[in-house]
């Protein structure tokens, strides 16, 4: 999953939030390097990763993809759930997208420590609005140009979007099967209090 996933799933308190995001961005083991908060949602967050990656829905979404796109497919399929979930949002979380992003930005500004890649790509985030965002399709052949940049390997993603285009109401049913089972997983992996808190359960 991607950003607005995961910060969705991971608890509404700033570092539940932090975590949500630090997930993507340290590696290694964590004993002792963060607060028991903070290291309990990045834990959080590697579950939900590893728990996506092996479900048999997630691979089936994989499997529509033609097959000299299989090995950059995942990454497409983050950034597009995360597409589904800004455009469906009211039927996940009571609270607007834009309240709930804003409170993001807030968390972010007030860390001055964020670590690694976090801390340059942050202030682009909040400027650009980069969670909400993702409601617009057409936003999502920019991020995957992003990220392409960063691969050893940037041709694996161009040309997604039209794939995307065409696969869209597929990939859309995928989604709405998918996300309330992994809703239920990471309310039970990292306790059920934030999304009581957030009045889904």
């Amino acid at each position: 999953m991607n950003f607005l996933a995961h910060l969705h799933l991971g608890g509404p308190l700033p570092e539940q939030l932090l975590g949500s995001l630090y997930g993507d961005f340290i590696k290694g083991p964590l004993e002792g390097r963060f607060s028991p908060a903070l290291e309990q949602a990045i834990r959080l967050h590697r579950a939900i990763d590893t728990y996506t990656d092996s479900h048999p829905i997630v691979l089936a979404a994989l499997a529509r993809f033609p097959a000299q796109r299989r090995r950059f497919a995942g990454i497409i399929l983050d950034v597009f759930f995360d597409h589904c979930l800004a455009r469906q949002w009211a039927a996940y979380h009571p609270q607007p997208l834009g309240q709930f992003t804003a409170q993001v930005y807030g968390v972010l500004r007030r860390t001055p420590d964020l670590p690694g890649r976090l801390a340059t790509i942050a202030p682009l985030m909040i400027e650009n609005d980069w969670l909400g965002s993702y409601q617009d399709f057409e936003v999502l052949g920019r991020v995957l140009l992003g990220i392409s940049r960063r691969l050893s390997r940037p041709e694996g993603l161009q040309g997604a979007m039209p794939e995307l285009r065409a696969l869209y109401p597929y990939l859309m049913e995928d989604f709405q099967r998918f996300y309330p089972e992994l809703q239920r997983f990471a309310a039970e992996r990292g306790g059920a209090e934030h999304l009581l808190l957030a009045g889904r359960l």
